[in-house]
């Protein structure tokens, strides 16, 4: 988890009002590949290190919550031997990862549906979340397997279940309630969503969670975004008037 550490400006960053979710689509480990002559997965790997750059970073400015959309569930339609090795990548990290990350107070918890990864990664990911489950420094989130239109229709399905057994009524279904089934239960909405690559669109990420997230997109890949192009971002975010659809006293 080392990183090029950056220490807030004070009279630029306002510590109290940075944002204590980000969310985070890491795009562009493909084309970071591509553009150099190498291999993809040569783009996941740089990514991997990326990723645990910004953790610290985000570690240490005192934000609470990193959401990292890691494998879609229409990733699967990637080349089989890509997809082979990305599930490997994931396991290795959380193996040489797990014990500096549960030090440093990582909580570690997995969004998705975990029943079609490899079962030695499936046994990674519960050893993770259990002996990480009261750390309180930062959650990393990540969502492998996961598609959203998928998680909602799965929370709909359970709770329509209990309304036919008798167990809920209809009229007791409120939007807090769905928010109980959800896999992000217990994890605060994302203030702010970090797009790479220059793409404009939320990829089936996170989409209930993310009704007033702030966007911010950079054309930057995410193998080349680097603590300074956090900074920016929060920079960017701390501008912005979060007004969530009322209107704000002059």
């Amino acid at each position: 988890m080392t990183a090029q550490l950056l220490k807030p400006n004070s009279d630029q960053l306002k510590l109290k009002t940075l944002p204590q979710h980000i969310a985070m689509i890491m795009d562009g480990n493909g084309r970071w590949a591509k553009k150099r002559n190498l291999p993809r997965i040569a783009g996941h790997r740089q990514g991997a290190q990326t990723l645990k750059n910004i953790l610290r970073c985000c570690k240490n400015w005192g934000i609470k919550n990193l959401t990292v959309y890691a494998f879609s569930t229409e990733n699967w339609g990637r080349p089989p031997q890509e997809v082979t090795f990305l599930m490997g990548l994931f396991e290795k990290l959380l193996q040489s990862e797990l014990l500096e990350m549960h030090t440093e107070g990582v909580k570690i918890q997995i969004l998705g549906d975990l029943s079609l990864l490899p079962s030695s990664l499936q046994q990674i990911i519960t050893k993770a979340t259990l002996q990480t489950q009261s750390n309180q420094e930062i959650g990393l989130n990540i969502a492998i397997n996961y598609g959203s239109r998928q998680e909602i229709t799965k929370a709909c399905q359970t709770i329509a279940l209990q309304v036919q057994k008798g167990l809920l009524k209809p009229e007791a279904i409120t939007p807090q309630l769905l928010e109980n089934y959800l896999d992000t239960k217990g994890i605060s909405e994302p203030d702010l969503l970090i797009r790479t690559s220059g793409e404009m669109r939320l990829s089936n990420f996170l989409l209930w969670q993310m009704a007033y997230t702030e966007i911010y997109v950079t054309d930057t890949l995410w193998p080349d975004f680097t603590p300074n192009e956090l900074y920016q971002a929060l920079l960017t975010y701390q501008k912005r008037e979060r007004r969530f659809g009322k209107l704000v006293n002059s």
